[in-house]
């Protein structure tokens, strides 16, 4: 895996991009000329199939047009600190996997793809607003929507069998379970610590509960107030009595290794565990199934990852990774990339969402349905800078951190209201929280 382009062969592979460049002009490569290079930086997928067939499409995609696509690939929690660097540099890859309100962070350094938006749009039958919305900044269309990923409940079935419980449909009832549950050692698991599980869950805790972090001018912190203090009290009580302690150091898959272990008996995540257990065909595959994320006095609200594509403005390839990108979005190729995931990739498309996948496996058809209760990260306040660095920072899994480990919880929203206020004044740096 190439991580790192340097200077010299990042101007040797990444020049002579021709305007208005389409698979239909494209020819063979003459034989005296040296085949161009784009570049692409994604994460590992939590299936890895997905990876495979993204790479086939990739070379599928080379042989047709002539070119060379590399996909690189890196730990997603190391995306944040890879992407400055490249900004800094003014160098890097071509294309590149974007998140939540990254465009607005990185607003000025992306290239506009407006029309590959519209083009989709209306060709696929227009995009979840929730998915379209952290894409468009004030400059224009800074990146494409390329897949957002249901967050339900993923739980064991004979644990919440032999405890004698139905799966809870509110975060108060998971407090009350999840209590039966780790008395008869197997805790229930949400992670407080450094890692993207953290924020999508507090925000989803936050928002059922009536809270919210920014008013909806994304401008005056709202964090501190009785619905915040609410959900704060219920982690701490939750941490207490129906978790352990490991949960303040967990990364991403640390959840999933704690319920295909048969320890945890209940995690807030995607479907990532269920579908590596039955690719490994464990026997707790039988055991795992997933329903709706928990709601509360507020209702059902969600904040599922929201993966986007964007194109560096630096890049010399830039019509060229305009051109993967619709190639990407291809049924014939859309579609057989699901399939790969498990059913882990929804469609930010409307007509692209009517794959079979989810339907044909009792333990997956509820997921799609997860769409009517998501949100971008800082709603009701549109997607904003100062979200993005709320979040690369993990800001709010701090806050609960800090009041699990004793801090009163009054001090702890303090603590949380000066970094939204430096966040909103841009003084909050990435890792500086």
């Amino acid at each position: 895996m190439a991580l790192r382009v340097s200077r010299r062969r990042f101007l040797q592979t990444s020049t002579g991009a021709v305007a208005g460049l389409s698979l239909a002009t494209l020819g063979p490569a003459p034989a005296h000329a040296q085949k161009r290079e784009l570049t692409f930086l994604s994460w590992n997928h939590f299936v890895p199939a997905a990876d495979d067939e993204l790479r086939r499409q990739a070379e599928l995609f080379s042989k047709q047009a002539g070119v060379t696509v590399r996909v690189d690939t890196i730990a997603h929690l190391q995306l944040p600190a890879k992407f400055a660097a490249e900004a800094q540099a003014q160098s890097g890859h071509d294309l590149r996997l974007s998140y939540d309100a990254d465009p607005f962070l990185y607003e000025h350094q992306l290239a506009d793809v407006g029309d590959i938006v519209d083009d989709l749009g209306k060709r696929y039958g227009g995009w979840y607003p929730f998915a379209k919305e952290g894409c468009q900044t004030a400059s224009g269309w800074k990146a494409v929507p390329w897949f957002w990923i249901s967050f339900p409940a993923t739980y064991n079935m004979a644990h919440f069998k032999q405890a004698g419980l139905e799966t809870p449909k509110t975060w108060a009832e998971l407090l009350h379970h999840g209590k039966v549950l780790k008395k008869q050692g197997n805790p229930v698991g949400i992670a407080i610590s450094h890692c993207a599980d953290a924020n999508t869950t507090f925000w989803s805790v936050l928002w059922s509960h009536g809270g919210k972090v920014l008013e909806a001018d994304g401008k005056t912190p709202a964090i501190t107030s009785d619905k915040t203090a609410q959900v704060i009290e219920w982690y701490k009580e939750l941490y207490r009595d129906a978790m352990e302690p490991e949960v303040l150091s967990w990364d991403d898959a640390s959840n999933n290794r704690c319920i295909l272990a048969g320890k945890c008996s209940w995690i807030h995540n995607p479907i990532s565990p269920y579908a590596l257990a039955v690719t490994k065909k464990m026997p707790i595959a039988d055991d795992i199934n997933h329903h709706s994320s928990p709601g509360g006095p507020a209702g059902i609200h969600s904040a599922p990852p929201i993966n986007l594509l964007a194109v560096w403005k630096f890049s010399k390839n830039i019509p060229l990774a305009k051109e993967f990108i619709q190639f990407l979005f291809r049924k014939e190729n859309y579609d057989p990339w699901i399939v790969a995931s498990q059913g882990f990739n929804h469609p930010p498309l409307k007509h692209l969402a009517d794959h079979p996948i989810w339907a044909q496996n009792p333990k997956l058809a509820m997921l799609p349905k997860e769409a009517e209760y998501a949100h971008v990260r800082g709603w009701p306040a549109k997607p904003n800078a100062a979200v993005a660095l709320l979040q690369v920072n993990y800001v709010l899994p701090d806050m609960v951190a800090k009041a699990v480990n004793g801090m009163p919880t009054k001090r702890a929203m303090a603590w949380a209201e000066d970094q939204v206020k430096l966040a909103v004044q841009g003084k909050l740096k990435e890792g500086g929280a």
